[in-house]
């Protein structure tokens, strides 16, 4: 890691940055976003930064509570839906036949999965009760109370059930659990996608995201990038996990969350603390963002 002043001020305090973050364990913490979050994020845009967030999070699961703050724009979907304002500069979705070889495949294979889209996800009828019993149950053995679980809610909520998911257009998915490893799910889907484990460890080797594999978040950093004529220099991004290496990899700048996965803290160039002790606040005041 580079030491906190040496790349992170390089380009000085008064330069114009655009600040990519990530949400889940970077800018929210299970789905609530600390105060002072909220405040930097606000404060670093009146001081002329362009602020997205940066998310696998498709939009329709992003809730008004984790953009109250106010943003640009953001990369949902792990890049495959990207907005500047409310200029949608891509929405990318799985083409036919390949949207119907993965829903063929993974049911093949007795998995549980939604199917994510800006606009809606869709899943079959009593999955969403059985992943809310199955998410209480996890929170009330973490010691949490499951109706302040706030992230938990919002999950569920963006979920609509379809007796026949045939026709439903989709950027991503996201499994939950089945009887093969998601891995060898992909491969018999095909070269054109991709998947990353479940970062839950008792979801078990069934349950992750596959998405396209041309896609990843830093295709939707650069996109943004290119739309607003930006210089790379400029580009600054934060995120925890796996799906944020790329983005990190991208960035003039690249921080990772200290307790996030070794994959993410490898591609960055420093770290900052998690979303319970501030790191976001802390990070933008160290960069002289606000």
């Amino acid at each position: 890691m580079t030491p906190a002043t040496s790349r992170g001020t390089a380009a000085g305090a008064s330069s114009r940055r655009a600040v990519f973050l990530d949400i889940d364990g970077t800018y929210a913490h299970h789905g609530v976003v600390p105060p002072e979050h909220a405040r930097a994020v606000r404060d670093a845009r009146a001081a002329g930064h362009l602020v997205f967030l940066s998310t696998g999070r498709p939009v329709s699961m992003i809730p008004a509570s984790i953009r109250a703050a106010g943003f640009d724009g953001m990369v949902a979907s792990a890049g495959a839906h990207v907005l500047v304002g409310d200029r949608v500069l891509a929405d990318v979705r799985f083409p036919e036949p390949l949207a119907t070889r993965a829903r063929e495949v993974l049911d093949r294979h007795g998995a549980t999965y939604v199917l994510e889209a800006g606009e809606r996800n869709h899943t079959r009828p009593g999955v969403i009760e059985a992943l809310r019993e199955r998410w209480e149950a996890r929170l009330r053995a973490a010691g949490i109370d499951p109706s302040t679980a706030v992230g938990l809610r919002d999950v569920l909520a963006s979920m609509e059930p379809r007796e026949s998911l045939a026709g439903v257009a989709f950027s991503k998915i996201t499994c939950f659990g089945g009887r093969t490893p998601i891995t060898e799910v992909v491969e018999e889907i095909g070269p054109e996608v991709a998947a990353l484990p479940s970062s839950v460890p008792d979801m078990g080797d069934g349950a992750g995201e596959i998405y396209l594999a041309s896609l990843h978040k830093a295709v939707g950093v650069d996109a943004v990038r290119r739309h607003l004529g930006l210089d790379r220099a400029a580009i600054v991004a934060v995120g925890d996990g796996p799906n944020d290496v790329e983005m990190l990899e991208y960035a003039a700048l690249g921080i990772a969350i200290e307790d996030g996965h070794p994959r993410a803290i490898a591609a960055a160039d420093r770290t900052t603390p998690s979303p319970t002790r501030g790191g976001i606040a802390t990070l933008f005041e160290e960069l002289g963002l606000a």
